[in-house]
């Protein structure tokens, strides 16, 4: 099936200052974000996340490029004449309204007859879950239930496109949690178009259909959650998403040569006696017995608990350093030791090489 895209940057450029003094928020960004699927712009502070969703909603202009919505060019069209709505940090509610007259404040700014409006409000607090509490004042309400009639209110009027603008930020990890399974069968319900935008990796990975992996104002990478977590296209891919191991090797024959000696899978395109960093996720690191045919011996350096894994630090001979998960349930507190002589392998297929 052809995929409908919803929102494109062709070449968006977004310079702030001028001269030398300028800075450039976004370099030559070009995006499509598809019809009806959750999108997350992911990316340290001062990437140009912020500065990519402001442009799609008409908060700020491009230097240069062109912004669409659904083939239309929207660059220059002011904010209030696009179908677009935006959840902030901050929820921004009316202290004085309560929840039913917060998610309707847009739709009787409109116009819209008051049946209608009634009726559509009725409708956002069963989708959100806030029946019973649309009498009260917002101040009345938890963090998590405030996010939700800001989320409701800018669902209300039906946008083709939600912008979310780091919204799960000012909550407790608990409550993040849980925000983030309600975003996502939110986004499943309406089949409206989310552009999140998020620094939290664990936020990307769970909620999207897609991922734009941002820095220094440029598009890294964009794929699904599995395609940027097992298979980044660089070094800061790899590192920005989840933990890795970097290891330095040299293709030698039909083998990598790790930097004392060991041999581990070639992937293929690896020119012969090319330099390449190769990346492994902790998970992908197995120890073995020293015996076992390509077992890499390492010391253990440090052993750190977090409940349901264990991560052990290890060290090659050269000083390298290894990191591999392990589930604390198999290994116990008392199967390693710091000193300890170990031996490693990599899973079948986890070995990447990166473009450095």
């Amino acid at each position: 099936m052809t995929e409908v895209t919803a929102v494109e940057a062709r070449n968006a450029v977004k310079a702030f200052g001028q001269g030398e003094a300028s800075v450039r928020a976004l370099d030559d960004v070009s995006i499509k974000i598809n019809k009806g699927e959750f999108f997350t712009l992911l990316g340290p502070s001062g990437c140009g996340k912020t500065t990519l969703l402001r442009l799609i909603a008409g908060f700020e202009m491009p230097t240069s490029g062109t912004i669409l919505l659904e083939g239309a060019d929207i660059t220059y069209l002011p904010p209030n004449k696009r179908p677009v709505n935006t959840v902030f940090q901050s929820y921004a509610l009316f202290p004085h309204l309560t929840v039913a007259q917060n998610i309707g404040f847009g739709l009787e700014m409109q116009g819209r007859p008051r049946a209608e409006v009634k009726a559509t409000v009725d409708r956002m607090l069963a989708l959100v879950k806030l029946e019973p509490m649309a009498n009260r004042k917002t101040s009345q309400l938890s963090g998590g239930q405030q996010q939700r009639v800001a989320l409701a209110r800018a669902l209300a009027p039906a946008p083709k496109v939600l912008l979310l603008d780091e919204p799960l930020s000012a909550l407790d990890l608990k409550l993040r949690k849980e925000m983030q399974i309600e975003l996502k069968r939110l986004q499943m319900e309406t089949g409206i178009t989310f552009v999140f935008v998020t620094h939290d990796q664990e936020e990307a990975l769970t909620m999207s259909d897609r991922i734009g992996v941002m820095s220094a104002g440029k598009l890294q990478q964009i794929g699904t959650p599995r395609e940027i977590y097992t298979k980044p296209v660089n070094r800061f891919v790899a590192s920005f998403i989840g933990e890795t191991n970097f290891l330095p090797a040299r293709r030698d024959g039909d083998a990598l040569r790790l930097g004392e000696g060991h041999l581990i899978e070639l992937p293929a395109g690896v020119p012969e006696g090319r330099a390449v960093t190769v990346t492994v996720r902790p998970e992908q690191v197995r120890l073995v017995d020293a015996s076992e045919a390509g077992a890499i011996p390492a010391t253990v350096q440090s052993l750190v608990y977090f409940g349901t894994d264990t991560h052990c630090h290890m060290a090659l001979a050269d000083g390298t350093e290894v990191v591999a998960r392990l589930q604390s349930s198999a290994t116990g507190e008392a199967a390693l030791a710091q000193g300890q002589k170990v031996a490693f392998r990599f899973a079948a297929g986890a070995v990447q090489v990166l473009e450095d």
